[in-house]
């Protein structure tokens, strides 16, 4: 008996022992990243002081853009941080150059941060600017401030480590390389640099297992993470830039290496309804989006079970109040999910204002229609149901006939097993839910990217570089979605301003004003939203109002600087309205990438 009660003993201080052993290597690692952060936040503040000065005394725009540079490398390095933990206020630090809309409380903040001093000095600076130039440095050092005294004041766990790591190089590869976070630069290729070599650090310093087969992914990670340095040295010409092998031979490497790493270091998931899958080892897995997390709330969470039963309502013309229209009918299978017009007929049929657009990835948006009135499918559905013009049904009169069909009433007690009674809410909920599983992610591209397939064209390759690079495309339609929607938090989905013709021989915009119709902010006029890309080859005409019939001439208006660019009045275009300078190759080469966009059942 005594020798079993030293053994409990024995065993219960060798138990904690260990956990406290395994806590403390926990805060030594957390101390350590965090130390580690604080230090280089305090380099970049002092750095932006420097600047400051520089800009403050300094009329030689080289001298004045190489410390931007310098300062901007700095901020790089602790990007990982800054952007996972306090987004609200990395918007004002490196944003787009755009107001940042309030739309509901009807204001707005003008933007500030490298993107507006960015502006401000490229390509050349002029001296006419230097009273804002200094404003715009003092507002960065205030919120730099501001961003080190919240970091330094919170707890930041080894699964947040990694969970920003992971995020970090989605950012690098869905923003970085494209430009979007460099426009005018161009320094995009430059600074990949620092923000991996901040990634491979936090990683190293988070993951303490040393097994064989953790020291061999730590190896495999500083090896890769040195080679893409090194390419990037070797390939720092922005618009030559090769997207395709950097992102499918360097920033999957490194994804997958972190994604091993955690598994192998027993590293749990941060608990988020995030839109990326925390089990994906890339953005490019046919499993990396999860369509949860774009539902109103858990009630409305995704299963196959509400799939089938809104594949049944999504057929049904009982909705309608004619009996004749259903969902199918004007978003059809085979095209896409589009219907092939220029814009949709009424039921009196007349010409609706705006295009059919595709329900293909429709899921995986935070706002829908063109003018991005409705932020969730399921509103969405009753917006289309109700309207006079559409539909001019409701729910309501098809709950009866579920009730009296055994086949449908069977699939009701499926979907929600928990609800005797049926509600509107729930076949909204089912209709929606088959719209969020006509994700494919199985197109010749996504294939190319996940290594599945080595079919894809130097013509192919060619466009997609374009698309990511000097055609400036992926700066709205974000890799991988190809939509609106921004990365890496997918919190949000945009709107751009591009001038959209009339028609093709008018010298003018369309009059459609868009979410200006919601929301009266001058901003918002003609505003739309940036739809996904995805199946384009199947779902013509484009744009909100059909205009352009081919893929070739929507690539020839935005080449010419969209509405702007071809000289019509868009005083408030979001769109770079300078010419795109694309050779006829090139042009033909965007299509050809496009058109790999196409899902296995539409082809």
């Amino acid at each position: 008996m005594k020798i079993d009660l030293i053994k409990k003993i024995f065993f219960s201080i060798l138990f904690s022992i260990l956990i406290l052993f395994t806590n403390c290597t926990k805060e030594k690692t957390e101390t350590s990243v965090k130390q580690d952060l604080l230090i280089d936040l305090e380099k970049l503040e002092n750095k932006i002081t420097h600047f400051k000065k520089i800009a403050e005394s300094e009329k030689d725009s080289k001298k004045i853009q190489e410390s931007f540079k310098a300062t901007r490398a700095l901020y790089k390095k602790t990007e990982w941080a800054v952007e996972y933990f306090v987004p609200e206020t990395a918007r004002f630090i490196n944003g787009p150059a755009l107001d940042e809309l309030e739309v509901e409380e009807n204001k707005f903040l003008p933007p500030n941060g490298f993107q507006v001093i960015e502006e401000l000095i490229f390509p050349e600076y002029d001296t006419n600017n230097k009273t804002d130039l200094i404003r715009e440095i003092a507002i960065m050092h205030a919120n730099i401030v501001q961003v080190k005294q919240h970091l330094d004041a919170i707890t930041i766990e080894e699964k947040h480590i990694i969970d920003a790591a992971r995020f970090e190089v989605y950012r690098i590869l869905a923003l970085g390389i494209t430009g979007f976070d460099s426009p005018v630069a161009q320094e995009s290729i430059n600074e990949v640099a620092p923000a991996l070599v901040s990634v491979e650090n936090i990683v190293l310093k988070t993951f303490k297992n040393n097994s064989k087969e953790s020291i061999d992914l730590k190896s495999q990670l500083k090896k890769t993470v040195s080679n893409s340095i090194s390419y990037c040295s070797k390939n720092k010409v922005f618009n030559t830039f090769d997207r395709a092998t950097f992102i499918k031979d360097y920033l999957n490497v490194i994804s997958k290496t972190i994604f091993e790493l955690q598994k192998q270091n027993n590293i749990v998931n941060v608990n988020k309804n995030s839109a990326i899958n925390p089990n994906t080892a890339t953005l490019f897995e046919k499993n990396a989006f999860n369509v949860n997390a774009f539902i109103p709330s858990t009630e409305y969470a995704y299963s196959e079970d509400k799939v089938a039963l809104g594949n049944q309502l999504f057929y049904d013309t009982s909705i309608s109040k004619d009996q004749k229209r259903s969902c199918a009918t004007c978003h059809i299978p085979e095209k896409a999910f589009t219907d092939g017009r220029k814009t949709n007929l009424s039921l009196d049929g007349f010409d609706l204002p705006r295009n059919t657009p595709t329900l293909t990835y429709a899921g995986l948006q935070n706002a829908l229609f063109w003018d991005l009135r409705q932020i969730d499918l399921e509103k969405q559905s009753v917006d289309v149901v109700q309207n006079e013009q559409e539909m001019h049904g409701s729910f309501s009169q098809i709950i009866p006939l579920i009730n009296k069909d055994k086949k449908y009433k069977a699939l009701f007690e499926k979907a929600f097993p928990k609800n005797n009674k049926i509600e509107e809410w729930q076949l909204q909920n089912a209709i929606a839910s088959y719209i969020r599983s006509l994700n494919d992610f199985d197109s010749k591209f996504d294939l190319y990217m996940r290594g599945e397939s080595n079919e894809f064209s130097e013509e192919e390759k060619l466009g997609f570089n374009l698309f990511a690079g000097k055609a400036k495309c992926a700066t709205c339609h974000f890799i991988p979605l190809f939509n609106g929607t921004v990365p890496p938090n997918y919190s949000k989905t945009e709107q751009e301003v591009i001038g959209t013709p009339k028609d093709k021989t008018a010298k003018e915009i369309s009059p459609d004003l868009g979410k200006y119709n919601q929301f009266k902010m001058d901003q918002l006029k003609n505003a739309f939203k940036t739809p996904s890309i995805r199946n384009v080859a199947k779902t013509a005409p484009y744009m909100h109002n059909g205009v352009f019939t081919t893929l070739e001439e929507v690539v020839d208006f935005y080449n010419k600087g969209g509405g702007k660019g071809l000289g019509y009045a868009v005083d408030n275009q979001t769109l770079p309205f300078d010419q795109l300078k694309l050779s006829k190759k090139e042009e033909s080469a965007l299509v050809a990438f496009m058109k790999t966009l196409t899902d296995k059942r539409y082809q």
